[in-house]
C-alpha cells in the first residue's frame, strides 16, 4: 500500500494559514506493529495539565484531585503565586509503561524525571500556545472572540434548510428580540416548528398547535416556561409574532439569565402574554442548533414529539435582535383613549 502525501496550502483566499500540528500515523497503515512515532503528548484543559513521553505521564490536577478536597469551585482562576505552588508541589508521575492504570504516583523518588517532565510541558505550551494558563471556566466560555461576520441585528431563516449551527445561529439571550414568521393557515389543523433552538438540555421553541400559537422556554431542563394564544390563529397569510422584552439584569453566578415578557402576536395584536422569571444564561444548543419549519433532534418540550414539521406554508421567519419591540397599536389606541 502506498501513501500519497498531500502538501497543505500555506495560504487559502489571502490568509496564511498555520501549520498542521501533530505526528502523522500513516506508517502504520502498511505495518500493524511498526513502532509509533509519537513520542510527546501535552494536555492542558481550563488549568488541569499532563505530559505523556516515551512511557510516562505526569500529571498536575487543577483545583485538586477532587474540587471538594481543594475546596474551590469549578473554573477558579490560578494566580501567579498559585502556579509556582503548584509547579513546586502540584505534579504527580506516573510510569505508564509498567503502570498503565496509573495507580502509583511515583514523583517523589523519580525527582529528575519529574522535572525533565515539567520541563517538557513548559515547552509544548509555548510551542502550541498554551500560555499563559488559564483556569477560569464559565468566565472563559464567554469571552468575546473574533468573528469574520459583521454585527447584524436581523437573521432570516427559511424552511426545508439544514440545522444552523449555534456558533452561527442568531443570539437571543440576556437581550430584547423578536420573531415573526410569515406564514400561510390553510386549515384550522395546522401545527408544527415555526423556530426552534436547542434541545432537552434547554433552549426555546416558538409553535402552532391545537390551533393556537405558543412560545416555551426550556430552562436548562429545570423548568419550563410557556405562554400560549388566547385566540386561535385564523385561516390565511398572517404574521405571527413573538417578543422578549427584558426586565431584569443576568445573574450568571448563580447560573440564570435575564428575566423578562413573554408576549404572542397575531398581525401585530397582542393575543398571549406571561411573565418569564429566568431564562438560560450563556448558551443554548448543546444537542441541536436553530431549525426552522420542523425539529429532528430532541424536542425542546414535551409538548410535541419530533420533527413536528410544520403542515401550512412558512415564507420566512424573522428573528430581530436591535432591540425594537413589537408595537401593539390596537392596544395603545385602547391606552390613549383611555386618557382622553
Amino acid at each position: 500500500m502506498e501513501c500519497l502525501g498531500i502538501e497543505p496550502p500555506t495560504v487559502i483566499k489571502g490568509v496564511s494559514q498555520s501549520p498542521i500540528e501533530g505526528v502523522s500515523f500513516a506508517n502504520t497503515f502498511d505495518d500493524v506493529n511498526t513502532l509509533t512515532r509519537h513520542h510527546t503528548q501535552y494536555f492542558e484543559m481550563m488549568g488541569h495539565r499532563s505530559l505523556y513521553h516515551d512511557g510516562w505521564r505526569a500529571v498536575c490536577p487543577w483545583p485538586c484531585p477532587s474540587f471538594t478536597e481543594a475546596g474551590k469551585f469549578f473554573g477558579e482562576p490560578i494566580s501567579a503565586d498559585t502556579l509556582t505552588e503548584l509547579d513546586a508541589k502540584g505534579w504527580e508521575l506516573y510510569h505508564v509503561e509498567k503502570d498503565w492504570a496509573e495507580n502509583y504516583n511515583v514523583a517523589a523518588e523519580n525527582r529528575p524525571k519529574l522535572i525533565e517532565m515539567i520541563t517538557i510541558w513548559y515547552a509544548e505550551a509555548g510551542k502550541y500556545n498554551v500560555l499563559p494558563i488559564d483556569g477560569r471556566g464559565v468566565l472563559r466560555g464567554v469571552d468575546e472572540r473574533p468573528s469574520i461576520t459583521i454585527n447584524r441585528t436581523s437573521y432570516i431563516y427559511y424552511p426545508g434548510t439544514q440545522e444552523i449551527p449555534t456558533t452561527v445561529a442568531v443570539k437571543v439571550l440576556n437581550r430584547p428580540h423578536s420573531i415573526i414568521a410569515d406564514v400561510e393557515i390553510h386549515s384550522e389543523s395546522v401545527e408544527g416548528i415555526l423556530l426552534s433552538h436547542g434541545g432537552i438540555e434547554g433552549g426555546y421553541s416558538f409553535y402552532v398547535k391545537d390551533g393556537e400559537l405558543h412560545w416555551v422556554h426550556n430552562y436548562v431542563s429545570r423548568a419550563f416556561y410557556h405562554v400560549e394564544s388566547n385566540e386561535n390563529v385564523p385561516e390565511g397569510r398572517h404574521q405571527l409574532g413573538f417578543e422578549f422584552e427584558v426586565t431584569g439584569n443576568p445573574d450568571f453566578a448563580n447560573g440564570k439569565g435575564s428575566p423578562g415578557i413573554a408576549k404572542l402576536f397575531i398581525d401585530g395584536k397582542l393575543v398571549g402574554q406571561t411573565d418569564i422569571p429566568v431564562t438560560t444564561p450563556l448558551a443554548l444548543g448543546l444537542t441541536g442548533g436553530v431549525t426552522c419549519g420542523s425539529a429532528h433532534r430532541s424536542p425542546v418540550t414535551p409538548d410535541y414529539q419530533p420533527p413536528f414539521e410544520f403542515t401550512g406554508k412558512i415564507h420566512s421567519v424573522t428573528v430581530d435582535v436591535s432591540g425594537q419591540l413589537i408595537e401593539d397599536k390596537e392596544a395603545e389606541m385602547h391606552i390613549a383613549m383611555a386618557r382622553q
